[in-house]
């Protein structure tokens, strides 16, 4: 197949990533090509993955800055100007995607320009939501789903889905994977804790501090001020604390190097997170996880074989879980990670839906 991928255009695709979703656009892209698909990434400019095309937009993600996605924010926050942006953005993105004849399309962006400019390409669309329901982006979704060539709509997780269902029309659960081929890990006990993922107030970066410190912890804290205002006033008073050690973000392999040294990894996330791919690629490097029981980190740990799922908010029954982490087989943990959350599975399920697009869309135009 011939697979068009729109990458979010707030960020370049490229290490060390922004995220979750960028993380697993290029390993969706790198592994659908693996599998000798034609696999083109429309992306902002600076993006780079290897052995696999991508096609530079010309969008400085700078533009964009003011559509980054806040879960503190109300829903539909983005202002008309920032609108406006990324409007143009998508509209060159969608403009250079147009001729080259693709079998289907799989958009990761989520902005409403995304969505509407989308069904106006000949293609089949897939939107995957990789966020919590939006009002912006759920009046998009369903001015396409109203159109003549409605899109395929997937979400991350089961609980994702629920979410998105009450709003728009969810086709199928895609949930992302990691390369467990491509991760180290390691039998022996680790030390230490870590915390991996933007410095923002839903990630939990000071909840993870404090809770290692209960734990009588010391802790790694990666990753990169997405929310300025709180990495300042949250994360640096913390950070020279004794045994805080705060990094910048770094590669993915540095990261699961160090994940995989670690005793335990802290996931303290404070709203429902739509999946947790840093709790996924830390069992894949044998560590277990502790986590707060919200969104779809359920589906990703397993309670009491892989780490443990606390109460949400309840920072002492946090804490008390990670003392039992020691209990915890470290080989449990990369034996889930490669049964239930490796890429290859999630790769066959992106090809199985591909190939069901396309004879849907083949069936369409033999109507028409």
């Amino acid at each position: 197949m011939k697979i068009a991928i729109m990458a979010p255009l707030v960020t370049a695709i490229r290490e060390p990533q922004l995220g979750g979703s960028q993380a697993f656009v290029s390993d969706l892209a790198r592994g659908l090509s693996g599998r000798g698909h034609e696999v083109h990434v429309y992306a902002a400019s600076g993006s780079e993955i290897a052995g696999v095309t991508v096609i530079d937009t010309g969008v400085d993600p700078q533009t964009l800055a003011a559509t980054l996605y806040r879960a503190s924010g109300p829903p539909g926050a983005t202002s008309a100007s920032a609108l406006r942006a990324a409007e143009a953005a998508f509209a060159r993105a969608y403009a250079s995607m147009r001729d080259a004849r693709y079998d289907v399309i799989h958009n990761h962006a989520f902005d409403a320009p995304a969505i509407l400019l989308a069904t106006a390409q000949p293609a089949p669309v897939l939107h995957t939501l990789h966020l919590p329901p939006d009002e912006v982006v759920t009046a998009a979704l369903l001015h396409a789903v109203r159109s003549g060539r409605p899109p395929a709509i997937a979400t991350v997780s089961a609980f994702q889905a629920r979410a998105w269902g009450r709003v728009v029309p969810v086709d199928v659960i895609l949930r992302p994977g990691v390369p467990t081929g491509v991760i180290p890990w390691s039998q022996a006990t680790g030390n230490g804790a870590v915390f991996a993922g933007r410095l923002s107030p839903e990630k939990g970066a000071a909840e993870a501090i404090d809770i290692a410190a209960a734990a009588g912890l010391s802790i790694d804290v990666y990753g990169d001020a997405y929310d300025l205002e709180y990495a300042t006033a949250q994360i640096c008073p913390r950070a020279a604390r004794p045994g805080v050690t705060v990094h910048p973000a770094v590669p993915r392999a540095s990261l699961w190097a160090a994940m995989a040294r670690a005793a335990v990894v802290l996931f303290p996330a404070m709203w429902d997170e739509p999946f947790g791919m840093v709790a996924a690629e830390a069992q894949a490097c044998g560590t277990p996880v502790v986590a707060f029981r919200r969104g779809g980190l359920g589906e990703v740990i397993a309670d009491g074989v892989t780490g443990f799922l606390a109460p949400p908010a309840d920072l002492q029954g946090f804490a008390e879980a990670v003392g039992k982490t020691a209990d915890i087989v470290r080989a449990a943990c990369r034996g889930h990670a490669e049964r239930q959350l490796d890429l290859d599975q999630s790769l066959s399920a992106h090809e199985g839906l591909y190939q069901r697009i396309c004879s849907a869309g083949a069936g369409e135009a033999a109507d028409g």
